[in-house]
């Protein structure tokens, strides 16, 4: 049930349709897909100071228990430039050491480097990539979420296909 702790969603903000679609699914009875968003805590407003914005960012990932990073080209690039809110957040992520599921949006169920932020990748950061879909994406908040803080392992990982086929 590792669904219901607090999780961030980290996204470009070009690729918020996605969010939008997750919240969707959240908010759909016949989808067996729910989350704690932590956006809803500590709201900026558009005509914050970046300032403001990242202080109250930070908030939100303090009360996080866990990440979903929607993995986009525009995620990479952003996630890695160490200028954006989206770069803010990668590395906010990684001070906490949040478990990050990476959800590909083009649904690629194995690990792909051109969705993921550089300092995921240049640090080792253990992450798990699976495809942008609430079965999985409970799946994996519900059993890598929970083991993260007790295992050893470092950098990329994803599940094999018997996972997905017993979904």
């Amino acid at each position: 049930m590792s669904y219901r702790n607090k999780t961030y969603v980290a996204f470009a903000s070009e690729n918020i349709h996605l969010y939008r679609l997750m919240e969707a699914w959240r908010e759909n009875d016949n989808i067996d897909f729910d989350f704690y968003d932590a956006h809803d805590l500590f709201v900026s407003r558009d005509t914050s100071k970046p300032e403001t914005i990242k202080r109250n960012l930070r908030e939100r990932m303090k009360n996080a228990k866990q990440v979903v990073l929607i993995g986009t080209h525009e995620a990479k690039k952003k996630g890695g430039d160490g200028n954006s809110f989206l770069a803010y957040e990668v590395a906010v992520m990684m001070e906490f050491n949040l478990p990050v599921v990476i959800a590909n949006h083009d649904g690629d169920k194995n690990v792909d480097k051109n969705f993921i932020p550089s300092p995921l990748l240049n640090v080792d950061y253990y992450t798990l990539s699976v495809a942008f879909s609430p079965k999985i994406i409970k799946f994996a908040l519900d059993n890598y979420a929970v083991f993260y803080p007790s295992s050893a392992n470092t950098g990329p990982h994803y599940y094999e296909q018997k996972i997905y086929d017993r979904l």
